[in-house]
């Protein structure tokens, strides 16, 4: 007797294979399921249900790739065995205090930008590494840490560049940092850019500006292309641009990535004008069109490239764990000036993370959520394309955690207040422009790591209602 029995609406916006697939997942998280059950064949499934084969192909072919299920050969599918998700603890109840506001009420559609898929995280494997540093020599975890961060961690970190961005380097070019706007911070300090000028992409990231200007450094806005920076732009600052800042991989916020013609010009520039170019890779291992691109560091044959990334798209946030691969000729002084400093990423993360690397954890979740984070892209896009047609358009979504729409002839105020009173929490980009008001007043931007497929679905759905 087959057990997989769904209801499946056929004139719903969401495509058959997608609420196949979102049916037996529910059923394998919920043990309805149970581990090392077989499925139908993908034959008997679509007869019992009166679909195509393709269409159970492909919702078998998902869950596979998420690891919900495996293919044994002559065997068909199988229920693989998931990990115990360790439940986040609810908040306290509050005791209402007077003359306070109540608390802002939850959207339940929130697309806020750099949320990861909690829900997909091995707990189990990151307590374990976590338990298992705690039990480390007192020394080794209790302390302050060298000043550039765990030697081990470092090594493992150098191997992963090689491995994913094509990044040759020594451990003691890396130093870790406490996030990204800390890592630029430490920078502007140990290369004494605060009073220098810092070239950046028009428009740019936002958190990276504040910390600049924060510094006392003078942003100096080049405008982006098609393609990337404005490299002949660049070149008219002159001498005012210390260095520049880009972000190559995938541009924050509208999303293109530079050509090889365009990067190659950009270190040439770098090489005649004696400047060091900072490459933010922020999220560089989530490419769903195209195979991964090398780093602007690999291509740096002359030293001109500092390199910038981060662990809280491809692990976790909270770890508030980012690394810089600094020029090898840069070494010395910035050596002598770290001896002053403290590392500010807790010992204890560092050595977690060690060990989460060491045992393959972190390599298996990257390829995890790569697989996810390609599901809800494709669920997100599919839903625009769906529910908005031509009334709107998809910009820099070929990668990365967040793509932006603009709604022609509509203005984004309106647009967020419209998709709260649904529920819907979306947001304007325009904070990353310079000037706010040069902003397409028409774009907003949508973040889609925290929600799952049919969350998305259904929240674009809602933002129809609101918007149309």
């Amino acid at each position: 007797m087959l057990s997989i029995t769904p209801l499946l609406t056929k004139d719903s916006k969401m495509p058959i294979y997608m609420q196949l697939y979102l049916y037996i997942r529910k059923e394998i998280e919920s043990g309805a399921l149970a581990t090392n059950q077989h499925l139908p064949s993908i034959r008997q499934l679509a007869q019992h249900l009166g679909v195509s084969k393709n269409t159970v192909e492909a919702a078998y072919g998902q869950l596979a790739a998420e690891g919900y299920v495996a293919s044994r050969e002559r065997g068909g599918y199988r229920v693989e065995r998931l990990e115990e998700i360790t439940p986040l603890l609810k908040p306290l109840e509050e005791t209402a205090m007077p003359h306070t506001n109540a608390k802002p009420q939850k959207p339940d559609f929130d697309f806020r930008y750099g949320e990861i898929a909690f829900d997909r995280f091995p707990h189990a494997h990151w307590k374990a590494c976590v338990v298992e540093a705690l039990s480390m020599e007192p020394e080794q975890v209790l302390g302050y840490g060298d000043s550039l961060g765990h030697y081990g961690l470092r090594e493992e970190i150098a191997r992963y560049a090689y491995q994913s961005r094509g990044v040759v380097c020594h451990p003691d070019q890396i130093l870790l940092s406490a996030g990204t706007q800390h890592a630029v911070s430490m920078l502007i300090q140990l290369l004494g850019l605060g009073s220098s000028g810092i070239a950046m992409e028009e428009p740019g990231y936002d958190g990276v500006k504040s910390v600049m200007r924060n510094s006392g450094c003078t942003i100096l806005p080049i405008q982006v292309e098609a393609d990337g920076i404005h490299v002949e732009q660049l070149h008219e600052a002159g001498a005012e641009a210390g260095v520049v800042y880009v972000t190559p991989s995938h541009q924050f916020p509208l999303g293109m990535v530079m050509p090889i013609q365009k990067r190659q010009k950009l270190l040439q520039w770098a090489v005649e004008n004696e400047r060091y170019i900072i490459e933010d890779d922020y999220d560089s291992e989530f490419r769903y069109n195209s195979a991964p691109i090398p780093a602007l560091k690999a291509l740096d044959t002359n030293d001109r490239v500092i390199y910038l990334g981060t662990l809280s798209k491809s692990f976790l946030p909270a770890a508030r764990l980012s690394y810089i691969i600094m020029p090898a000729s840069l070494l010395d002084g910035v050596h002598r000036k770290l001896e002053l400093y403290s590392q500010a990423v807790s010992p204890i993360i560092q050595q977690a993370v060690w060990l989460f690397m060491k045992h393959g954890h972190f390599m298996r979740n990257v390829r995890r959520m790569r697989r996810v984070y390609q599901s809800r892209h494709r669920a997100l896009t599919e839903a625009i394309r769906e529910h908005f047609g031509e009334r709107a358009e998809t910009i820099g979504d070929r990668s990365g955690m967040h793509l932006l729409v603009n709604l022609k002839g509509c203005r984004s105020e309106d647009l967020i207040a419209l998709a709260e009173q649904q529920g819907c929490k979306v947001y304007s980009p325009a904070k990353h422009w310079n000037n706010p008001s040069d902003c397409p007043p028409s774009y907003v931007m949508l973040g889609f790591g925290g929600l799952s497929e049919q969350q998305l679905w259904e929240g674009v759905r809602r933002l129809k209602e609101a918007w149309f």
